[in-house]
């Protein structure tokens, strides 16, 4: 009698390589307990959604995603309402959504654990987000980011100088120094459109993006529902006197930060940039939209 078939996605350059190692532990731990396992390993975005494709397509009992938010994130169009199951194996450099779920991160043990979920682990439907802009368009998994956020990591992407984090952190310094509020115009639910002036606006599905930022500390991945912050006009000195509290997830309680849970939030401004689960969505204006339970993930038997 064969074993439970499993197919594993890996994206091996995820975590500056730690899914290539992460993938290896996944596979000797699942096989270990009896699990008929195909590895599939993309090396790029395109390859990895055809690959996904094929991995459901074959109806495997379980489908096992070794990287991080950004390798799921890429082929939310191959598994969202799908019947396969999903078992992710945190590898990147966030890690957000795994936190959301309590699943383990860290070396190679915490990878081999979070891979065995998908034999003995709970079963939790989990929501995503759908954001639409007039120049593109995408599922996503923790925080659609709009405003000052947004643009640090459009200028982080601008930049060919200088390598690795000193390129956000110049990013960084350049926005603060260019700081305006944004004009948004919001509608929530369908409501009347109102002017919000702003330096920010996410709407979250997760409470954390960024690796661990909790810019929507009260989000809830399976409540059919999605966070919104907004912070209001504010300068440079107060908003870096904010970020403390943002880290401490207290931020909810400062008079220029709203916070509401909708399940459609309508957003335009002059110059808005719209970033999701670290990727350019698209500019201009946004309709992000819930989708409920639309992944069947292992987690935890406590998350569950």
């Amino acid at each position: 009698m064969t074993g439970p078939r499993i197919e594993m996605l890996v994206n091996p350059a995820s975590g500056k390589g730690r899914g290539a190692r992460a993938g290896e532990a996944a596979v000797e731990r699942l096989r270990r307990l009896g699990a008929e396992v195909t590895v599939r390993s993309g090396d790029s975005a395109a390859a990895t959604r055809r690959l996904a494709g094929e991995a459901i397509a074959s109806r495997p009992d379980a489908l096992v995603v070794v990287g991080g938010d950004g390798t799921l994130s890429s082929v939310l169009e191959q598994l969202a309402n799908r019947d396969v199951p999903l078992a992710l194996v945190p590898a990147g450099t966030g890690n957000d959504l795994a936190r959301a779920l309590g699943l383990p991160v860290g070396g190679r043990e915490a990878a081999a654990d979070a891979a065995e979920l998908a034999l003995r682990g709970g079963r939790r439907s989990i929501d995503l987000g759908e954001a639409v802009c007039p120049d593109g368009r995408a599922k996503f998994l923790t925080v659609a980011a709009l405003g000052f956020d947004a643009r640090v990591s459009e200028r982080t992407n601008r930049l060919s100088w200088p390598r690795g984090a000193a390129r956000y952190y110049l990013a960084l310094v350049v926005e603060l120094l260019r700081l305006r509020p944004l004009r948004f115009v919001m509608s929530v639910d369908g409501a009347p459109a109102v002017v919000r002036p702003g330096i920010l606006a996410a709407v979250g599905n997760t409470r954390s993006y960024g690796g661990g930022m909790p810019m929507c500390p009260e989000a809830d991945p399976s409540d059919g529902l999605l966070d919104l912050t907004h912070v209001g006009p504010i300068g440079r000195l107060r908003l870096l006197r904010l970020f403390p509290r943002l880290l401490r997830a207290e931020h909810l309680a400062r008079p220029e930060v709203l916070s509401l849970r909708a399940t459609r939030v309508e957003i335009e401004a002059p110059g808005l940039v719209v970033y999701a689960d670290g990727e350019r969505i698209g500019t201009g204006s946004v309709r992000v939209g819930v989708l409920p339970g639309a992944l069947r993930m292992f987690v935890p038997e406590e998350a569950s």
